[in-house]
């Protein structure tokens, strides 16, 4: 499959993907620190979001979307507007199968709830981190080690 993989400079998930023989590429304003730079683009995803994509898994940045920043949500009407545009228009794509991540927040609320919640424990990680989900034609994870 042809996997785009938005809003990740790390690569984790794109190199991941290519281990399963999947053509993946990382899409970010940054430069990818993954080292891989042959599979990132470094420019905003709109620009790259109609070549042709198989799937879409997208990490859209939560700083002004999720609760933990609810007190400051009065400050940051304007940056709020504008993420809420971007996780949004992520969702309006045609492409056929894709994935939003993003902790608790007004997502929930402003989009609508999320197909799943899950923990990194569910996976084998101790960490504590409630994470939605947002999917279209995916299947829900299962977990796999929960610790």
């Amino acid at each position: 499959m042809k996997v785009l993989i938005a809003c990740e400079e790390s690569q984790a998930v794109t190199i991941e993907l290519r281990k399963l023989g999947h053509e993946a590429f990382s899409c970010d304003l940054q430069d990818c620190t993954g080292g891989h730079p042959e599979w990132h683009f470094k420019q905003d995803v709109f620009e790259v979001i109609d070549m042709g994509w198989d799937m879409m898994i997208a990490f859209p940045p939560c700083d002004h979307l999720a609760v933990s920043g609810a007190r400051w949500f009065e400050t940051k009407q304007v940056e709020q507007r504008k993420a809420i545009w971007f996780f949004v228009a992520l969702t309006q794509t045609k492409i056929p199968t894709w994935a939003i991540e993003n902790p608790i927040g007004i997502m929930s609320t402003l989009y609508r709830k999320p197909d799943q919640i899950i923990q990194p424990y569910y996976f084998g990680d101790e960490a504590q981190k409630t994470t939605c989900l947002w999917l279209k034609n995916i299947p829900q994870l299962q977990a796999t080690d929960i610790v």
